[in-house]
Formats: structure tokens, C-alpha cells, sequence
């Protein structure tokens, strides 16, 4: 006899329930003493669990139910702290009740002093087995802004202390000065700092800090099946892993992109250029606080500034690297012209303007020396406002690279002088192997002259710091044909390639180094599509491509041992004393936006259009899926929204990596690295465009003749 509905209904019922524990409505009553704005309170309301709120936290051990469970969150954190009286916790301990308190003001048994630490590269870590296999001891957890009270307890359950890894603490904690931040003393769970301020304090990872929360509520509520099914988060990815995108999402994050320039208050005013000068000092540790939104965006002319560092404060906010670096100048330029050209704003186009003049004209960057003909620096161009007299390769490639983009996008011609001077001045201190070295300064190449390095046998196998500069050779000959360009520029290619991949120095990982060689190998297969230069392109390219995942992202990979100039710490003391790689290890899901995929994305798309390769052409559009679903959505934090951040771990899908990396963390932006390249080459896709192809109607060839005279007097080899 087949059963009845209402039986079959009944069945299913009670098996639902035996498999989540209760309904939603079921849910136990916790008692709260907070205020509406709490992170914790918002997300538990939206979890529909049943809530009693309180004013004080006397009013809530008060009137709470015997047995039930007590919140009492520090609202006011970090100035004042929570206050409960000796006879409210030992009512609470007659009553049976479950407390969590944070950030207290005092607890029976415990030396609290009225001091409170705030350590700066610090991240918490689990030193027990109370939150089972979803996190197991010795795993990182992000803490921002943590102001922390000193305290001695045995056994607690995470601790904050500067450790070393990428989300587990690698060496363990016994040599490092450890606060604790969440303990057990009887019936009550103490934090000793606010935890609560999960979303907007942005902790990060969200998974692991959702499992630390669904321990406290499942322990004052004695239910061990209590579980949030969901998270609250003030900064996340544009979309998710799997969601389908929208028809114009592209368009969308060109627009988002760009916008972020302005919504961030990056670009320097004169009504607040004294703060501006104040924060950046000598260069050394230019950092601040965020730029007020009040203020207004400048026009260019000031110039632009780096971008965001990786500290977040308690409320959410980044400090600011009030820094003006010629790269980002140029490279923000082609940004705005390629974004205002796309989404047709012309005024992007004064600011780029006002961006190259500032580079020439209105700053140091190209002053002096630099502008003498019969000085060996003439047509270099310095680092940075605060360092005229370095220069990287590297840098001038960029910054070169995006003026370059810009006046295609202008269809003007207005600063090819400075181009091809700038371009020849680094050719010719670059040795007759084709490399130039990581960097020069002005005075040592005012004592050598620039036949010194002109004749300098250097070999660099270090494609972060050589490739681009290539590229820019390789640019320049295609427009020109000037022959000891190509020559010189193939040579270096070739060592290069020869010891690929074991030889070659890497920086923060090995895959920034093959994102930056596919350009010159790209533009190499243009100049001369021969089976050997295809065959180069297409090692760099696999290998790369090798770790791209399936959502799209380009993995990060440490090089040789031995190799590398900024590996993983290799103590815990060592954790943010210098520059670092995101990850600990390789296996690590983690995609760097600053030194790899913002590179490859614009190297792809140059390597596919120059061979027409379906590989490369699907790599690129995975990467530009990825890179378009990890953009920064935040309405809350309008100098993020449009943002990439520096990392992402793309097997929890949120923003987290090792986070150890002094000047360039996991939660860094930048204008010029990150951004313009990011926002520049959506519209090339777009355009289905290529660089090269954007770049073909220039007019550089009228001003070579006369660049070459000056640079080398009739004497080149």
C-alpha cells in the first residue's frame, strides 16, 4: 500500500530536521548587548536567529534566560572596552549562562593592565583543536588594525604573533612573542580584542573567520549543529567563481576600472599638495592615511600617486603610498586614453596629457643633466620625484610603453622626441650582450661616461628587469628598422633562452619572470617569425601556462633555489622585513596581480595576435574571465571599488595570501602596475586589438635620424 502525502510529507519533514538540527525559526535565543551596526548582529539577523538585544551588558546577564548564551561586544573598540561588574559574572555563573566577552575592561582572576598592544605584521594563530579539521592548529588568520590586550592565560585558542607562511605558521609559534586573542575561562569565551568587527575590519580568510564564529555561537548556545550558513562582507569579488557573467561585463570592469582613479583621489591637488609632500618625505616610506574623499582629484599636472599599501585599519580604510613614480605617470596615461577612447570621455585625455607633461616639462624627473645633449644621462628619466637620479630599466620600459599607448590613442605625435631619447638613452648603457642590469644611478654614469656599459660584457638573465626594455628596442626597430637595436635585443634573447629555465634569476617567483619575457619574444616573432623565435615564444608561454587553473588564474611559482632575490622568509623573525612572494611554497592557489597576471594578460594578448595561436588566445580569455570576476566590489569603500588587489587565493575564492611583503602585501593596489594594465588591455580585447597594431601609424622614424646623432656622434657599432 503506497503511503499517503501527508505521511510522505511528515517523513521528509522529519528527516530535514534530523539533518540540520532545526529550522531557522528553531534556532536558539541568543542575548546581545551591541548596537544595530555590529557586524555580528547584522549577519545574525539576516540568519534569522532569534535575538534579544540589550543595552548593557548588566541588563543582558540580567534578564537572560538560565542556560542561554550572552554576546557582549565591544562597540566602541578601539577606545573604550567592556565593562562587566564582578557580581554580573558571578550572577551569570549561577544562572548557568554561556558568555562570549571582547575587549574587557577587567575579568576576576586575571591581571588585565589598562595598556593595549598594537603590533603591525602580526596575524592570528590557531594553537588548539577546538575548531576541528576546518581549522587546524598552526592556521593563519587575518587580524587588521588589532589592538590587542596583553594578558597571561594558559591554553588559549588563537593567539596573534608575527609568524611566517601562507595560511598555516610554518615554523610554529615557540619563538615568537605571542598575545592571546580568544581563550576559555570557565563560562565565559574572552577575546582581547573586538572579533566581532569581522566585515568591517575586513579579517580575512572569511571561510576560516566562519568557522572560528560558528565555534563561539555553537558553544554559548550549547548546540553543536549551529552553523551560519552564510557570511557578511563589506569587500568582495565583483562575482563568483562559477557565476554566469553578464553580456556587457567587460565594459563594465573598463568602466569600474577607470573610475577608481578618481573615486580613490589618487591624482595630487593643489589644495592638499602640502599633505601630499608631507606623507611622501624622502621617498623612504612615503605612507599615510587614505586621502580624504573630500578632497578633490587634481588634473594631472600634479602627477598621480602610487596607490594603496596593504595595512587596513580598523574600520576598513587602507593607508595611502603618497609616492609620484614616473612608470605609473606614463602607464596611467594609456590607461585613460585607452578607457576614455573606449567609453568616449575626452577628458581623460587632458589628464593623460597633463600626466606626460608632467614628466618632461613640470617635475625633476627630467631636469638637469637629463635634458643636457652632451651629458651621458641625456633622455634618461628618473625613478621617482624623490629619486630623479635612479634609473630601472624597467621602469622607463613601462612608463615608455604606456606614453607610447597614449599618443596612439591621442593620434598625436607630441612626445616622440622624448620617447625615442628616452628609449636610445637606455640602449646605449646597455652592454654588448644586450643587457643592461637591474639598475644605473647618475653619478656613477656621469664618472663612466656611457661607453662604459656601451662596452660592458654584463649577462642578466633576469627577465624582470631586462624583457621590457627588449620590448621597447624591439618597438622601436619595427618603426625605424635601426638596426643594433634588433641586434643587441636578439643576443640577450638568446642567452636568455638558452639557460630557460634554470638559470634564470627570478624576483618575488619564477612565473612573473615568463610573464614579462613573452612581450619581447612576442614582438621578436613580429620583427622575425622564424621556427626558432616561435619556438622560444611558445617554452615561455607553456610554461607559464602550465599553472594556469581552470577558473583562469596564472598561478605563482618560486624559482630555483638560490636564484631569487625575494623568496618565501625563512624565519618567522624574518616575516615583512622585506620585499616577498605571496606564497610559502609552489602549490599554493594563489595569483599575483602586481607581478604576473597583470603582465600576462597584456603579454597574451600581444603572443596571440603575433602567432594567431588558439592556446594562447583561450589562456587570454580565461585570464581576462578571471581577472574580470576578482575585480574589487565594495559600496561602503568607493577608493576599492574597481580595484585588483594584489592577491587572491582563487581556491577560497577571496582576497588572502601571505602577507609579508613590506611596501607590496596581499592587499595592495597600484595605479600603474596594476591597474593600467588591467583596464588597457579589456579594451584591447574589446577592440580584438593588438599593442603593436595600435601602435602601427607612429611617426617616431622623423625624429630617429636626429636622436641617434646625438646619443652616439656617428659612433655606433
Amino acid at each position: 500500500m503506497k503511503p499517503r502525502p501527508f505521511v510522505t510529507v511528515l517523513m521528509f519533514f522529519m528527516f530535514a530536521v534530523s539533518m540540520v538540527g532545526y529550522s531557522q525559526s528553531e534556532r536558539p535565543t541568543i542575548n546581545i548587548c551591541c548596537n544595530t551596526g555590529s557586524d555580528l548582529y547584522v549577519l545574525l539577523r539576516k540568519e534569522n536567529v532569534n535575538l534579544r538585544i540589550y543595552r548593557t551588558p548588566g541588563q543582558a546577564i540580567s534578564h537572560a534566560m538560565d542556560g542561554t548564551g550572552v554576546l557582549l561586544l565591544a562597540d566602541s573598540y578601539p577606545t573604550k572596552r567592556v565593562s562587566v561588574s564582578s557580581s554580573m559574572l558571578e550572577l551569570a555563573r549561577k544562572k548557568k549562562l554561556r558568555l562570549y566577552i571582547e575587549y574587557p575592561a577587567s575579568l576576576p582572576g586575571l591581571a588585565v593592565p589598562d595598556t593595549v598592544a598594537t603590533p603591525h605584521m602580526e596575524r592570528g594563530v590557531v594553537v588548539s583543536d577546538v575548531f576541528g579539521n576546518a581549522l587546524k592548529p598552526m592556521s593563519i588568520l587575518g587580524v587588521n588594525d588589532c589592538h590587542v590586550i596583553p594578558v597571561n592565560v594558559k591554553d588559549p585558542l588563537v593567539v596573534f604573533g608575527k609568524v611566517a607562511g601562507f595560511d598555516k605558521a610554518v615554523y610554529g609559534v615557540s619563538d615568537v612573542k605571542t598575545y592571546p586573542l580568544l581563550f576559555q575561562d570557565g563560562n565565559m569565551l574572552v577575546a582581547m580584542t573586538r572579533l566581532s568587527s569581522f566585515a568591517t575590519s575586513r579579517y580575512e580568510p572569511s571561510d576560516s573567520w566562519k568557522v572560528v564564529w560558528d565555534y563561539i555561537l555553537s558553544w554559548i548556545t550549547h548546540d553543536q549543529n549551529f552553523r551560519l550558513s552564510g557570511w557578511l562582507s563589506y569587500v568582495s569579488p565583483m562575482y563568483g567563481r562559477d557565476q554566469p557573467l553578464p553580456a556587457d561585463a567587460m565594459g563594465v570592469s573598463i568602466k569600474k576600472g577607470v573610475d577608481w582613479f578618481f573615486k580613490g583621489h589618487f591624482f595630487v591637488a593643489q589644495s592638499w599638495k602640502k599633505m601630499y609632500l608631507k606623507y611622501e618625505g624622502n621617498g623612504l616610506s612615503p605612507i599615510g592615511p587614505p586621502v580624504k574623499r573630500s578632497w578633490p582629484n587634481g588634473n594631472g599636472s600634479l602627477g598621480i600617486l602610487e596607490g594603496q599599501v596593504s595595512h587596513i585599519y580598523y574600520d576598513g580604510d587602507q593607508e595611502y603610498r603618497y609616492w609620484v613614480r614616473a612608470d605609473n605617470q606614463g602607464q596611467v596615461a594609456y590607461a585613460l586614453t585607452a578607457a576614455g577612447n573606449y567609453l568616449h570621455i575626452k577628458r581623460y585625455d587632458m589628464i593623460a596629457a597633463n600626466l606626460a607633461n608632467f614628466i618632461f616639462y613640470h617635475s625633476d624627473l627630467r631636469s638637469g643633466a637629463k635634458n643636457d645633449p652632451n651629458s651621458p644621462v641625456f633622455g634618461l628619466i628618473g625613478w621617482a620625484v624623490t629619486h630623479p637620479d635612479i634609473f630601472y630599466g624597467d621602469d622607463n620600459a613601462r612608463l615608455l610603453l604606456g606614453l607610447i599607448g597614449a599618443e596612439a590613442y591621442l593620434k598625436t605625435d607630441r612626445w616622440d622626441k622624448q620617447i625615442a631619447e628616452a628609449i636610445m638613452a637606455n640602449f646605449r648603457t646597455t652592454g654588448r650582450e644586450g643587457f643592461r642590469g637591474d639598475r644605473l644611478d647618475q653619478a656613477s654614469i656621469l664618472k663612466h661616461g656611457w661607453r662604459y656599459y656601451w662596452d660592458g660584457k654584463i649577462i642578466n638573465p633576469h627577465p624582470h628587469f631586462e624583457a621590457w626594455m627588449w620590448a621597447c628596442y624591439l618597438w622601436l626597430y619595427g618603426k625605424t628598422g635601426y638596426k643594433p637595436l634588433l641586434t643587441r635585443t636578439e643576443r640577450a634573447i638568446s642567452i636568455t633562452m638558452k639557460d630557460y629555465p634554470k638559470k634564470w634569476l627570478w624576483t618575488n617567483g619564477l612565473q612573473q619572470e615568463r610573464a614579462r619575457m613573452i612581450l619581447p619574444l612576442a614582438w621578436l616573432v613580429r620583427i622575425e617569425n622564424t621556427p626558432e623565435h616561435r619556438k622560444w615564444l611558445n617554452e615561455v608561454v607553456s610554461g607559464m601556462l602550465k599553472y594556469q587553473a581552470p577558473c583562469g588564474a596564472i598561478r605563482e611559482e618560486l624559482g630555483p633555489p638560490g636564484e631569487g632575490m625575494y623568496g618565501p622568509p625563512k624565519t618567522n623573525a624574518a616575516y615583512g622585513t622585506g620585499e616577498a612572494s605571496l606564497i610559502f611554497r609552489n602549490g599554493e592557489p594563489v595569483a599575483d596581480m602586481l607581478y604576473t597576471n597583470n603582465f600576462a594578460f597584456f603579454s597574451l594578448n600581444e603572443a596571440a595576435h603575433a602567432t594567431k595561436n588558439k592556446k594562447y588566445i583561450a589562456a587570454e580569455r580565461k585570464l581576462a574571465d578571471f581577472l574580470m570576476r576578482i575585480q574589487v566590489k565594495s559600496a561602503r569603500h568607493k577608493d576599492l571599488d574597481g580595484a585588483w588587489f594584489r592577491a587572491f587565493d582563487y581556491g577560497i575564492w577571496d582576497y588572502w595570501a601571505s602577507n609579508g611583503d613590506a611596501g607590496w602585501g596581499a592587499w595592495s593596489t597600484n595605479t600603474g602596475w596594476i591597474q593600467s594594465w588591467m583596464v588597457s588591455t579589456e579594451v584591447l580585447l574589446e577592440r580584438n586589438r593588438s599593442f603593436w597594431t595600435l601602435t602601427r601609424n607612429s611617426r617616431i622614424n622623423d625624429v630617429m635620424p636626429q636622436t641617434v646623432k646625438i646619443m652616439f656622434r656617428n659612433e655606433t657599432k
